[in-house]
C-alpha cells in the first residue's frame, strides 16, 4: 500500500510537471509574464520566489497550473498573455500537450534500452521452473527442428507444438555448442492460452539508443492512433465505455509497481500520452477548447468575446467535474466489487 501511494504520487507529479513545464517555457519563449507555477492542489506547503516567478508545492498532486499574466483577465502589459500574437499563444497551449507527448517518447527510448525487445530468433533465452523444457533445455539451444518440422523463427516452435502433438513427447533437434543435439520433450497444455507449451522463452535483444529512437516513435505513434481508435468506438458504441479517474489509475499504478520499475514506466509513457491527447481534444476548459478559439480568432481576425469564452470554459470546468465524480464513484464501486 505504501509503495502504491509512493509510486501514484510520483506518475502524477511527473504527469502534471511534465505538461505544465510545457506550458511555462513556451511562455518563457514567447516573452509571456508567468505569475506562478504550481504543483498540486489544496493550501501551499512550499513557495519559492523566482526572479519574478514564483514556484508553489501544494499537498495534492491531482492537478497544478501556470499562471501567466493576462491569461483569464485583460492586462496593459506588453509581456501579458492576451497581448501575445494569436500564434504564439497557440504554441504556449499546445505545448503542454506535446511535453507529454516528448516525456512518452522519452521514456519509451528508456525502457527499450533498459528492456530491450524480444528476439524473434529460434533460440531459447530461457525455461519456466518446473516446465517439461526446464530439465532438457538450456539457455542458448537453437531449435532447428520438432517433429521433422523445419524451425527457422520463434513463431515456427509454437506451431509446431500445437501440430496435433495433444502431449505426446515430441523429437526436438537442437544445437548446442556446436554439436547438434535430438532431445524429447512432452509438452502441457496452458487453459489460460488454451494451447501446449514446453515452458521456453525467447531472447531478449538488447537496443542501442538508435533503435530504441525508432522503436520509441512507433511505439507512442501506435498508441496514440489505437487510443484515438478505441475512443470513437466508445463514443459510436461499438465497445463498451471503460473510463477510469483518479481512483481507478491509482489502482493501475499499483498493479504496475508491483511487477516492477519497467511496468511502471511504461504505464506512465502511456499515461503520458493520454493526458495530451485527451487535453487537445476540443472539450470546454480543455486546451483543445482553448486552441479551436484562437483558430477562430485568426480566421476572423478578431478574438472571440472573453465573456463569452470564459463562459464556455466554466460549464466546461463543472461538467467536467461532474464525470470525473461519477468516474471516481465508478472506480471504487470497481475496487468493491472486484468488477
Amino acid at each position: 500500500m505504501v509503495w502504491t501511494i509512493v509510486s501514484a504520487i510520483l506518475v502524477f507529479c511527473f504527469l502534471i510537471i511534465s505538461h505544465e513545464f510545457g506550458h511555462f517555457i513556451a511562455a518563457k519563449a514567447c516573452g509571456v509574464y508567468v505569475e506562478d507555477f504550481s504543483l498540486g492542489m489544496g493550501p501551499k506547503l512550499l513557495q519559492f520566489h523566482g526572479k519574478e516567478t514564483t514556484y508553489t508545492l501544494r499537498p495534492f498532486p491531482i492537478g497544478g497550473w501556470c499562471k501567466m499574466r493576462g491569461e483569464d483577465e485583460d492586462s496593459e502589459d506588453p509581456r501579458a498573455f492576451n497581448n501575445k500574437k494569436v500564434w504564439q499563444r497557440m504554441i504556449i497551449v499546445a505545448a503542454g500537450p506535446f511535453m507529454n507527448f516528448l516525456c512518452a517518447f522519452l521514456l519509451f527510448i528508456v525502457i527499450y534500452m533498459m528492456r530491450g525487445t524480444v528476439s524473434t530468433a529460434n533460440v531459447v533465452g530461457s525455461t519456466e521452473d518446473s516446465s517439461p523444457a526446464a530439465q532438457v533445455l538450456q539457455a542458448g539451444d537453437e531449435i532447428i527442428d520438432i517433429n521433422g518440422m523445419t524451425i527457422s523463427s520463434w513463431n515456427d516452435i509454437g506451431a509446431a507444438v500445437n501440430s496435433g502433438s495433444e502431449g505426446a513427447p515430441l523429437s526436438i533437434t537442437v544445437i548446442r555448442d556446436g554439436q547438434t543435439l535430438v532431445l524429447s520433450i512432452s509438452p502441457v497444455y496452458n487453459e489460460e492460452a488454451q494451447q501446449w507449451k514446453l515452458g521456453i522463452m525467447p531472447m531478449t535483444e538488447h537496443q542501442n539508443i538508435f533503435t530504441a529512437i525508432k522503436l520509441g516513435c512507433v511505439q507512442s505513434v501506435n498508441f496514440a492512433v489505437t487510443l484515438i481508435r478505441s475512443i470513437g468506438q466508445m463514443i459510436t458504441g461499438q465497445i463498451e465505455a471503460d473510463v477510469a479517474g483518479p481512483v481507478g489509475i491509482v489502482n493501475l499504478i499499483g498493479q504496475a509497481s508491483g511487477y516492477g520499475i519497467q511496468y511502471l514506466l511504461i504505464l506512465t509513457a502511456y499515461l503520458s500520452i493520454n493526458l495530451g491527447l485527451i487535453n487537445l481534444f476540443p472539450l470546454p476548459a480543455l486546451d483543445g477548447s482553448r486552441l479551436v478559439f484562437m483558430l477562430v480568432e485568426a480566421i476572423r481576425r478578431k478574438p472571440v468575446p472573453r465573456e463569452k469564452e470564459g463562459m464556455v470554459h466554466f460549464i466546461g470546468m463543472i461538467l467536467l467535474f461532474g464525470l470525473m465524480i461519477v468516474i471516481t464513484y465508478n472506480d471504487i464501486v470497481r475496487l468493491v466489487t472486484g468488477g
